[in-house]
């Protein structure tokens, strides 16, 4: 009997630690991305509703990646739409591995994942629903045309956490 309570309490507490390590999560989710690659022109799209206009907030995009994946930063156009309309578009760059070529991410398999900062200490002037597209803007050194067909990006996640 006493050891039943022991795991019973171990459990308990585990659970408690991995909810009380997300309690600033507003919006999480992912989006799993075709088997073959990201295609160039593929936008990955996030809708969410924004009650508060006056807290600040993180916003992240996560990406998952495989070993398939080839090279050592990633491009991206992103969108984000405001409920009344207006969009501010951005190009970002991420570092996908260290100088060694060992990637940044974490995980014990072989994908990783990436938590990329998007916007730092945001506040959502209007309420309502918002929107993100993110596409991938990958390109080879010294050509025009951009990869067609990103292989290696598995997943791609959209995180809104309130700011402590």
């Amino acid at each position: 009997m006493q050891i039943k309570t022991h795991k019973l309490v171990v459990f308990f507490l585990l659970y408690i630690s991995i909810i009380a390590c997300d309690e600033n999560r507003v919006f999480d989710t992912y989006v799993t991305l075709e088997t073959e690659g990201w295609g160039k022109e593929d936008l990955v799209s996030f809708q969410f509703d924004m009650m508060d206009s006056l807290g600040n907030y993180d916003l992240f995009i996560q990406v998952r990646n495989t070993n398939e994946f080839e090279y050592s930063n990633l491009y991206l156009i992103t969108e984000l739409q405001y409920p009344s309309g207006f969009h501010v578009v951005d190009t970002l760059e991420y570092k996908m591995t260290d100088s060694y070529g060992r990637w940044l991410g974490t995980g014990f398999t072989d994908i990783k994942e990436n938590k990329l900062f998007y916007k730092e200490n945001f506040i959502f002037l209007e309420t309502g629903t918002y929107g993100v597209n993110i596409q991938q803007a990958m390109r080879k050194r010294n050509e025009l045309d951009g990869v067609q067909n990103l292989k290696g990006v598995s997943d791609i996640g959209f995180r809104v956490e309130k700011t402590e």
